[in-house]
């Protein structure tokens, strides 16, 4: 996780850059979704086997929502002749933000469905015993890890419209294609480096349930009255 910002922020400067032609918006997605698809990998709960077809399927279903749900608002925001062009412009901007918050969580789910089939440990933090597989427990670790993804591009990808327009009344900025982009690149890597950490600290990675949401097998096994799992990231 520590890596998603230094190898995250080429693919969010690309989906924030102004006037994407087609071909432009729909590679920066692909390339969105690939790396969110090795991040998920990383850090899954692998407490159980997960076959390799899962992250295939995974992989294609986030990339095709992705693409098209940007693809869909692009083309219905390009048909909007009645709009004037700036405020077209302006739109165009935000569409990445709910594709990538769709796209993301769908993303999350579909890489770590195995746990909800499978379920995870969950185990005493006193002791370190593992009680047992719960398929509950991963409900909630899947479903929290899927609300920090679909959060994640919030300020992600809102800073960054409200911030560049204002530098770009400056004649430096807009003085040469290199230099938007590079102030571009600036804005959204800091802009990453915010959304990240908040996003990551809505839920702990170790986290807690009650023994009495867990199945009965296991509320038999164990006299904690809290059991604990390692949610992912």
């Amino acid at each position: 996780m520590s890596g998603f910002v230094p190898f995250g922020w080429i693919t969010v400067t690309g989906m924030l850059l102004p006037n994407p032609s087609w071909p432009t918006l729909l590679f920066w997605q692909w390339m969105n979704q690939s790396h969110n698809a090795c991040v998920n990998y990383a850090n899954r709960n692998a407490t159980q086997p997960q076959p390799l077809s899962k992250y295939i399927g995974a992989y294609g279903a986030a990339v095709t929502a992705a693409c098209s749900i940007s693809g869909g608002l692009t083309y219905f925001i390009k048909k909007a002749s009645s709009l004037p062009p700036t405020t077209r412009i302006i739109i165009q901007r935000f569409v990445p933000l709910p594709a990538t918050s769709l796209a993301s969580s769908l993303n999350v789910i579909c890489m770590r469905w195995n746990e909800l089939e499978t379920g995870i440990q969950v185990y005493e933090k006193d002791t370190g015993k593992v009680v047992g597989v719960s398929k509950v427990a991963a409900k909630q670790a899947v479903t929290d890890t899927t609300m920090v993804r679909a959060f994640l591009p919030v300020p992600l990808l809102l800073m960054p419209p409200c911030i560049m327009p204002y530098l770009e009344r400056f004649k430096w900025v807009t003085k040469t294609q290199v230099r938007h982009i590079f102030v571009n690149a600036i804005v959204c890597t800091l802009s990453f480096a915010v959304s990240l950490p908040v996003a990551l600290a809505l839920f702990p990675q170790e986290s807690a349930i009650s023994r009495e949401q867990l199945e009965p097998e296991l509320q038999q096994k164990t006299k904690n009255s809290l059991l604990y799992y390692n949610k992912g990231l």
